[in-house]
């Protein structure tokens, strides 16, 4: 029976970062056929290699399938398509056949050039408008915007394996343990946020309530001093447990220096909800005196910018807490913009919902002492998430120590 063919290409650092390999599986995972036509491999560490690839399929489709798969690991067409546009019929409808983007960097080919797509992020749509490309939500799609359609003229350039030093991502390996030494990842860790910094990086920690039950919002608090903190994402219960703790000594009635459960301590987070509305926000509250350290102070008084995104579960919420899902939804994307690393502790939810919003070459720090929180965020498609398994009482008040020794060195 006559095959279908088509001829395809990939460029770049195709065999240290697995792309090459990555377009094999795909390609005999789906029954289909392959010849290497041409391979050239680069000679210095520096310079990229190239693969020109036939792929075979059993049908028109089949062949179809094959290529939509490899076209997302990185492979182009050898014969360069335009992409093809639909208008959108209706605001919030994207056409039937729209284009699912990846968090990888992706170009599209438009009027005999590549056009960068810009605010990339994971399960979107693409619209162009003039001679530039956006990754869209679908919210976001209005009447009469042009939507790529189908897999042709699309480009995407996965992240390649750093070429210089040997940083954290290099060391670990694999996505996620618990059994490497606590001690050396906290130094791998710190190292990472203090290099980043050096190189005038943002930082953006997503935070869950167990920072501070667990004791460590002290070494949160410290980080933010010291600058290497640019803003905290967050829900209403890191906010509130953390204030709670800053003013009365205890998270949920929990004495957290040492685990006794305090006189009428069930009332206190209540209380410290109270206080803030008393205040009327976070920041009248400091200004007021009435908040004297923790994370929220340490953002207030540093000029360190946090979102709290409310939830079906939240007591108050603080007045800081946005309630609208899409308003908070767009302000992390807006504090997320050109982060350069992104350090997830104890927050299976925001950050999973964090994660849906990042390029693939931001680097993922996640820290949680559940392993399945740590797994289902790279199954939800953050795949470069780095993932540490431990109690974050412990391992946050180590990275912090291993910074400041860092600073004076």
């Amino acid at each position: 029976m006559a095959k279908f063919q088509h001829m395809i290409e990939v460029r770049g650092h195709l065999i240290d970062s697995m792309i090459l390999t990555k377009i094999f599986d795909v390609i005999m995972d789906l029954q289909g056929e392959f010849q290497v036509q041409k391979f050239v491999v680069g000679k210095k560490k520096k310079d990229e290699s190239y693969a020109k690839l036939l792929i075979q399929g059993k049908s028109k489709e089949h062949l179809n399938q094959i290529l939509q798969a490899v076209y997302r690991e990185g492979a182009t067409s050898k014969i360069q398509q335009e992409i093809t546009l639909e208008t959108a019929a209706r605001d919030m409808v994207m056409p039937d056949d729209f284009y699912s983007t990846t968090n990888n960097h992706t170009d599209v080919f438009y009027k005999g050039k590549w056009i960068r797509v810009e605010n990339m992020m994971m399960d979107k749509c693409i619209v162009l408008k003039g001679n530039k490309a956006f990754c869209t939500p679908i919210r976001d799609v209005r009447r009469g915007d042009l939507v790529v359609i189908g897999e042709q003229g699309i480009r995407i350039t996965p992240p390649e394996r750093p070429r210089e030093g040997v940083n954290l991502f290099q060391f670990m390996g694999s996505g996620s343990s618990s059994e490497r030494p606590t001690q050396h990842i906290a130094r791998r860790v710190a190292e990472d946020i203090f290099r980043t910094k050096r190189q005038k990086g943002k930082i953006v920690l997503v935070g869950g309530p167990a920072i501070v039950h667990t004791g460590a919002s002290d070494s949160i608090a410290t980080l933010i001093r010291m600058g290497f903190i640019d803003a905290v994402l967050a829900g209403n219960a890191l906010a509130v447990h953390d204030i709670e703790y800053s003013t009365l000594g205890t998270s949920l009635g929990m004495n957290v220096k040492d685990g006794t459960l305090a006189v009428r301590g069930h009332r206190n987070h209540m209380q410290a909800i109270n206080s803030v509305f008393k205040a009327g926000s976070i920041s009248k509250m400091v200004a007021k005196k009435a908040l004297t350290k923790g994370i929220m102070y340490e953002c207030v008084k540093n000029g360190v910018p946090f979102v709290l995104a409310g939830s079906l579960r939240d007591d108050g919420p603080l007045p800081d807490v946005i309630t609208d899902m899409t308003v908070a939804q767009r302000r992390y994307k807006e504090i997320l913009k050109d982060a350069n690393m992104v350090i997830m502790v104890a927050t299976m939810l925001h950050s999973i919902a964090t994660g849906n919003m990042l390029p693939a070459d931001v680097k993922v720090v996640v820290v949680d002492i559940n392993q399945p929180t740590v797994t289902k965020l790279m199954d939800r498609g953050t795949w470069q998430a780095l993932g540490i398994v431990t109690d974050v009482g412990a391992f946050l008040p180590l990275v912090t120590q291993e910074i400041q020794k860092l600073i004076k060195k």
